[in-house]
C-alpha cells in the first residue's frame, strides 16, 4: 500500500453529491453531522471547499480522508490550518497530521461513524477489523486532529 493512494470520486459524486451535500451544510442543515472544509489551494492560494465527516473522538475532533491523498489532504498539511463551516457558523481551525498507533482506534470509530458513506474506499477493512488490519490501511486514509481555532470564531 502506497502513501501516495487516492480514490477519485465519480461525476455524481463530484458533480452532485458534494455540492448538494455543502449546500445543505452552509444552509444550516448538516447532513449526518457534516461540514465543509474550506482550504486554501497551496499553489493558487484560492479558497477551495469540500464537503467532510468530522468526527470526535474522546473530546478531541479529526478529519480523517477517506479516499486517501486528496486535494484537501495536500492543502491543509501544507497550510497547517483551515476552516469548518456548518450553517452560519465559520470556525478557523489549526490542524496537525497524526500517524502510527494513534490512527488506529480513530479510523475504528471513524468507520463505526460512517461506514454507511465511506465503507466502500476502506476495501473491506471495518470497524470491527482487528487493529492490525486496521493499521495496515492507516497509510492509505491520512488523519488529521484538529488542534485549535486557528484565529479564533468568525461568524
Amino acid at each position: 500500500m502506497t502513501a501516495t493512494h487516492y480514490q477519485r470520486p465519480g461525476f455524481i459524486t463530484r458533480r452532485i453529491m458534494n455540492p448538494a451535500v455543502a449546500l445543505f451544510t452552509r444552509l444550516g442543515l448538516p447532513l449526518a453531522g457534516s461540514a465543509v472544509l474550506g482550504h486554501r489551494g497551496r499553489v493558487s492560494g484560492e479558497l477551495r471547499t469540500t464537503p467532510v465527516n468530522p468526527l470526535t473522538l474522546d473530546g478531541t475532533r479529526y478529519l480523517v480522508a477517506a479516499r486517501g491523498q486528496t486535494q484537501w489532504v495536500r492543502n491543509v498539511r501544507a497550510a497547517g490550518t483551515a476552516q469548518l463551516t456548518v450553517g452560519r457558523r465559520t470556525e478557523q481551525i489549526g490542524v496537525r497530521e497524526v500517524t502510527g498507533p494513534e490512527v488506529v482506534p480513530v479510523l475504528r470509530a471513524y468507520l463505526k461513524a460512517w461506514a454507511w458513506e465511506v465503507g466502500a474506499f476502506f476495501e473491506g477493512v471495518g470497524a470491527d477489523s482487528t487493529d492490525a488490519e486496521l493499521a495496515a490501511i492507516a497509510p492509505r486514509h491520512p488523519v488529521f486532529v484538529i488542534t485549535r481555532a486557528a484565529d479564533g470564531d468568525r461568524r
